[in-house]
């Protein structure tokens, strides 16, 4: 049924620890009507990514993430088809075409997988409503019990994603169920030549599956690259025991936006050594860093202080691990979860209007910040080592990098010591974000000069 597979697949062209990445949730992002009919003809609403590339390069984006695609019932995690793109956003030869014009402009794709359930109106669920136990699907679905009813007027039980009855969960201990999973990623890569997939749910799939979807989508494309999303946990049970590359970082999500609030980067500086730090648990992942996203309040909703976006973005670029700007992030819009669905967090937004109707010192400081990382290989795979913290300061080694913030509203002298030797105490550094040098004492000791609400990089000059 889904044959037309190109034959030659050269290898993904993401470079993990050099991306920076955007992420856009498609049905919020184009407009599209919550709720698909499955009737009305296809609209190719997401051809609108194209208008902007643009915008993404002066970012310095070099990879976009893109939310849940697939035929869908409504927010896109309802999945109903896992062949076609959803009407609403348009058909396949619509995203073909994004994609396209995405790595045209040297811009990786990865997409949203939702393998750990679907809608109700996927298929095999329908078959199992309308045949019950004759239904050859009943095995498709974890905990599909005849002996009772569900909450949703089934004649039968089954088990769900976090209780959410019009997602029921896949069983993926299935051969069948793999195989069909397997199928659409195949086709996926073949067809469209995708760069990697966002596993929705990833705390929660079989740890089997994941391993056997790692070596099947290397196989197909090498370097191809799964990342989780994991809220809760130990990342370590994903990418050791279940084959994933990367894992959302949630744990310093939160640090980063607590630290700043109460002004306590100590917070923060706790999560980075846990994580990263010389006995860092973490230390050999990728981690998927974000400061927002699709699931959670914008992060100038959740801040107390405007300026404290900036030296959020600081910690995002520098941080051990992969950044990801959340379309419309870079503008400083707010947007919190709401009774009625997560509206706010997801909008329609026009990329021209933005730059008229908002200051672009954000946009500035991704450009520039985005820059200076995919520039700086210390940025991208050096060691994390804490140099100095105070309540409102923070100053950390990457590699051969020295980074530092300042979340206080004054400006900050701090003495740091970065090491003996003559060479440390010789060395000139130059400021990457500042545009100074800065000179080191005698015995490896350095003074940082840090503006109010910003930071420095320094590089050995």
């Amino acid at each position: 049924m889904h044959t037309h597979y190109q034959t030659e697949i050269e290898p993904s062209m993401l470079v993990p620890h050099e991306a920076v990445f955007y992420h856009i949730y498609p049905l919020g992002f184009c407009g599209a009507p919550l709720h698909n009919d499955f009737t009305s003809p296809m609209q190719e609403r997401l051809l609108k990514v194209i208008d902007w590339i643009p915008h993404m390069l002066h970012l310095g984006v070099n990879a976009l993430y893109l939310g849940p695609l697939w035929e869908s019932e409504s927010h896109g995690y309802d999945t109903v088809d896992y062949f076609h793109l959803d009407r609403r956003l348009g058909d396949n030869r619509t995203l073909k075409r994004v994609i396209e014009a995405c790595r045209s402009a040297g811009i990786a794709v990865i997409l949203d997988a939702v393998y750990n359930h679907s809608s109700r109106h996927f298929f095999a669920f329908k078959n199992l409503q309308q045949e019950g136990v004759e239904s050859r699907f009943a095995q498709w679905y974890s905990g599909v019990d005849f002996s009772r009813h569900s909450p949703a007027g089934d004649a039968f039980d089954y088990a769900t994603w976090d209780g959410h009855y019009h997602l029921p969960k896949f069983n993926l201990m299935s051969d069948e169920v793999r195989s069909h999973l397997m199928d659409a990623t195949r086709f996926w890569i073949e067809e469209f030549g995708i760069d990697g997939l966002r596993l929705d749910a990833a705390d929660v799939l079989d740890a089997g599956f994941t391993r056997e979807l790692q070596a099947e989508t290397d196989r197909l494309r090498p370097g191809f690259w799964l990342t989780g999303e994991v809220v809760h946990g130990d990342y370590r049970r994903l990418t050791e025991e279940g084959g994933l590359h990367s894992v959302t970082n949630y744990e310093c999500f939160k640090g980063i936006y607590s630290s700043h609030n109460d002004v306590n980067l100590w917070e923060i500086d706790y999560s980075l050594n846990r994580q990263f730090g010389r006995d860092g648990i973490y230390r050999n992942i990728l981690t998927y860093n974000f400061l927002d996203n699709h699931d959670v309040d914008r992060l100038a909703t959740l801040m107390n202080d405007r300026a404290s976006l900036f030296t959020a973005l600081i910690l995002l670029f520098t941080m051990p691990g992969v950044p990801s700007i959340y379309y419309g992030s870079e503008w400083g819009i707010g947007g919190a979860k709401g009774g009625h669905g997560d509206r706010q967090l997801r909008p329609d937004l026009n990329h021209h209007v933005m730059n008229e109707n908002h200051s672009g010192d954000l946009i500035d400081a991704v450009h520039r910040l985005s820059g200076i990382r995919r520039s700086c290989r210390s940025l991208q795979l050096g060691d994390y080592e804490r140099l100095a913290v105070e309540d409102a300061i923070l100053v950390y080694r990457r590699g051969d990098t020295v980074c530092g913030i300042n979340i206080s509203g004054q400006p900050v002298s701090v003495p740091v010591q970065i090491g003996g030797g003559a060479e440390n105490g010789a060395a000139r550094w130059r400021d990457l974000l500042n545009g100074g040098e800065m000179s080191a004492a005698e015995g490896g000791q350095i003074r940082l000069e840090i503006p109010a609400h910003w930071g420095v990089v320094l590089e050995r000059a």
